[in-house]
């Protein structure tokens, strides 16, 4: 049976920035719930951030963390991406041990899928905000979406539960 990393927050638990959960309703994860396929990992609160914390979205003088055809476009830590709160301090650090801790959880337990709060600066896929704090949405993952993509972990979103259900009927069956 495969086991699926999880943000903390779509398994009901009060991790996100606002001090509130996502929790996921849906048949197939309640399924999935009851069949203990979960490793719950919180990469925010992993990474030393407290909560409730500022909001935060990632900023870049580049590309932000873009995706190209079939492949992630990853960056190194080093590179001119930015965590930033909507106050203004650089909260990349913590961001980056969260990513780090993530991936250490998932390798240990063999895990090779995640599903991810979608939009987040750590867990979104596919989409984040701007970096504005406008909810303006564009293209790209969070950090630790992406750092799990390069390590070929499939990543999916709570609105991608049927995609990942179809993806496990491949390998289990």
């Amino acid at each position: 049976m495969e086991k699926i990393l999880v943000s903390a927050c779509l398994l009901g638990e009060a991790v996100r920035y606002d001090g509130k959960d996502n929790l996921v309703d849906s048949p197939l994860w309640q399924g999935w719930q009851r069949e203990g396929r979960f490793v719950s990992v919180c990469p925010e609160c992993a990474g030393g951030l407290p909560t409730p914390r500022p909001p935060a979205e990632i900023k870049s003088p580049s590309a932000d963390v873009k995706r190209r055809g079939a492949e992630t476009q990853v960056p190194d830590p080093k590179d001119a991406i930015r965590v930033v709160t909507v106050t203004g301090e650089d909260v990349t650090a913590p961001f980056v041990q969260g990513a780090e801790a993530a991936l250490r959880l998932a390798r240990d337990a063999n895990i090779r899928f995640a599903v991810l709060k979608a939009r987040s600066p750590s867990c979104g896929n596919g989409q984040i905000y701007d970096g504005s704090f406008s909810r303006t949405l564009i293209e790209g993952d969070g950090i630790t979406a992406a750092l799990l993509g390069r390590h070929g972990i499939e990543v999916f979103t709570e609105y991608q539960l049927q995609q990942l259900a179809e993806r496990l009927a491949q390998l289990e069956n």
